[in-house]
């Protein structure tokens, strides 16, 4: 004879069954409820980085930009003829060729010399002879352009006054040729040595 459950066992798995029906509806219905996100399971999110606000806008009225640096330019039309352009010169003409500036032709100047028969020994002093005086006096003469003397001194003495007084008065009676200046006399200064000997 074949086993047949008994009511109990039907009853129980006829409320399992009624139970496992209830149990799925409600699954279904609260994955319906909590959309296909919810269903899966969120993820979990990390906190955001923590950033200061930022600057509230310029107003729009203002007539510069944003950043104040004043308005871009507006492209106009004859922007084009700002572009930097090649401009032919012609080059400076050279200076004018400076002719050479010859230098001044040296001037001839001649010295005075005295004239041959015209320089009188000096005459020896008498108390500088008896003393035994001796010496060259040399004397410095300015000669004008007639050959005379006009300034007579003593450059150099010889030691002994009245030698130096002898010597000057003796050149004061030569008489020169004058110095020379392109072929044209002139004033000119000659030393003359005068040598006065005792023992002659």
């Amino acid at each position: 004879m074949a086993w047949m459950p008994g009511r109990r066992s039907l009853l129980w798995v006829l409320l399992a069954f009624v139970g496992g029906l209830l149990l799925f509806a409600l699954v279904l219905s609260r994955g319906r409820d909590a959309g296909p996100d919810r269903a899966r399971g969120s993820l979990p999110t990390a906190t955001g980085p923590d950033y200061a606000p930022l600057p509230a806008p310029l107003p729009a009225a203002r007539d510069d930009n944003a950043s104040s640096m004043g308005k871009a330019p507006s492209p106009t039309a004859g922007d084009g003829d700002d572009q930097p352009r090649l401009v032919e010169t012609t080059p400076p003409p050279p200076p004018a060729a400076m002719k050479p500036v010859a230098p001044p032709a040296p001037v001839a100047v001649s010295r005075p010399e005295p004239i041959a028969g015209q320089t009188p020994a000096p005459r020896y002093p008498t108390q500088a002879l008896r003393r035994g005086e001796s010496g060259t006096v040399m004397v410095r003469a300015q000669i004008g352009a007639d050959g005379t003397p006009t300034s007579v001194s003593v450059a150099t003495g010889s030691g002994s006054r009245q030698l130096d007084r002898a010597a000057v008065d003796a050149v004061r009676r030569w008489r020169f040729r004058p110095a020379l200046a392109n072929g044209q006399p002139t004033t000119g200064t000659v030393m003359v040595p005068i040598s006065f000997d005792a023992r002659r």
